[in-house]
């Protein structure tokens, strides 16, 4: 039996080296052990040491049973932070198998954020249980942000706001502070909302200025110098972008009266951040929004569209091929080279795309530099086009003893390199331009005028040149 303490026994000076590989192959091996014999107090043991985001990927790791069979042993710890963590795919899994009063006790302890992540996504019957499990004022306010659109910063927020009068000195926001109840203040926040009468935020105020500064001091005299106001309707995306943009720690969000409503933090924006960052990842290979945790029907729904539409794009490719039968039936080297010119027009293509699809996300391609961009690009398929149509015209002269044909391929390879830099630039903006997402569907249009273009090039000045 492996020793379940081997992981857990550090010396003082490597404990917090190994804290962050807790979470390794014999840990997993030792936990799975421990669920197999049903034994809870070395379960926990082995757990204890985990940060929640690590039980939350061994969870997503382990197989339905094997899950459903920790969670059982395990239920009496389970707590909030874990069900925050935890993939979508798995969370509905997961809630099922919780009994109610851990449920109760997990939703409890969430910030009103998180519970509205939790829930959003789920059945309506699971979505009435925890609902049902928080107190009323909780269950008012996740309503609330509930009935805010999807992606929105009303979504986005939590309803547990420090917020000061603007007439008060550090003094007497320290004082409220110390004599508010531990529930009623949030688990993390980095400032104090200063807000007007009528409940508009006016600034923030750090904890550090505001623990560093004398008790007489006005918070008025001590604001940050940066201060962004989100409306509740504003799109989750531009919050991220302007939490990265601006260096905000926290932004405190407003009702269509400018009225304060709750506040958005910075762990959020950046959650929405990579979440963006990785959904674009997945889009351009044409995999949608899957993970590991989905089943194989799911995976192939989501991967099978744009499958067909490259298979539509390979036909139209094929088409144009088989145009220049008479000229492939001649020159048998023409088949043999004709993949390359398309291959790497294809390469710089996505190269050209990735780009373009990040500065859109970023706000870094705009109006103003469109054309400069989209001029670089070319003039960058330019130059690594000749480069290798000279390789190539060398290649094509050395390998079949024809310079005419190393000519046509070189002459082909600088034409689709050029339109490659062209199509992966203009492409995902004329995309974004229609509203259409450029991640989403750029790749098979790219891919289908290099191939296009590669092809046409490459057996047209053939066929003009050779025949």
């Amino acid at each position: 039996m492996v020793d379940q303490n081997e992981d857990l026994e550090l010396a003082p000076e490597e404990e917090v080296e190994a804290e962050a590989y807790l979470l390794n192959r014999k840990s997993v091996a030792a936990i799975m052990e421990a669920v197999e014999a049903g034994d809870s107090a070395t379960l926990t043991a082995l757990m204890e040491p985990l940060h929640a985001a690590d039980i939350a990927d061994l969870l997503e790791q382990i197989s339905q049973g094997d899950r459903a069979d920790l969670i059982r042993l395990y239920d009496h710890e389970f707590d909030g932070e874990i069900l925050s963590e935890l993939d979508e795919a798995i969370r509905e899994d997961v809630i099922s198998i919780l009994t109610p009063q851990v449920l109760n006790q997990a939703v409890r302890e969430m910030d009103s954020d998180d519970v509205v992540d939790l829930i959003e996504d789920l059945e309506g019957a699971q979505q009435a249980t925890i609902l049902g499990a928080l107190e009323d004022s909780d269950r008012a306010a996740v309503q609330q942000s509930l009935s805010y659109p999807e992606y929105s910063a009303g979504r986005l927020m939590q309803r547990e706001v420090v917020m000061a009068p603007e007439h008060w000195n550090v003094g007497q926001a320290i004082d409220h502070l110390r004599v508010t109840k531990e529930e009623d203040l949030p688990d993390q926040f980095y400032h104090i909302v200063m807000v007007d009468p009528r409940l508009h935020p006016v600034g923030n105020v750090t904890l550090g200025k505001l623990m560093r500064s004398k008790r007489e001091t006005m918070l008025r005299d001590i604001l940050e110098d940066t201060f962004q106001v989100i409306p509740a309707m504003r799109d989750e995306g531009d919050v991220a972008y302007a939490f990265n943009q601006y260096h905000l720690i926290s932004a405190p969000v407003v009702d269509d009266e400018g009225r304060l409503i709750g506040v958005i933090t910075i762990d959020d924006a950046m959650a929405v951040l990579d979440e963006e960052h990785e959904e674009d990842i997945l889009r351009l290979a044409g995999v949608g929004e899957g993970s590991l945790s989905d089943r194989v029907i799911e995976t192939t729904k989501q991967r099978l569209p744009w499958l067909a539409v490259n298979l539509v794009t390979a036909i139209a490719a094929s088409m144009v091929i088989s145009q220049f039968e008479v000229a492939l039936a001649q020159i048998v080297a023409l088949a043999v080279l004709m993949p390359i010119v398309a291959s790497m027009g294809g390469n710089a293509g996505t190269q050209s795309l990735t780009v373009a699809v990040r500065a859109i996300a970023t706000k870094d391609l705009t109006g103003s530099n469109v054309w400069r961009v989209i001029r670089r690009e070319c003039l960058v398929g330019l130059v690594n086009g000749t480069i290798f149509a000279f390789v190539m015209g060398i290649v094509g002269f050395v390998w079949f003893g024809s310079p005419a044909l190393g000519y046509v391929i070189a002459i082909a390879m600088v034409i689709n390199m050029v339109v490659a830099g062209l199509a992966g630039t203009g492409i995902p903006i004329v995309l974004e331009r229609i509203g259409v997402d450029p991640a989403l569907a750029s790749g098979a249009f790219v891919t289908t005028v290099t191939d296009v273009v590669g092809f046409f090039a490459f057996l047209g000045l053939a066929a003009v040149v050779l025949l």
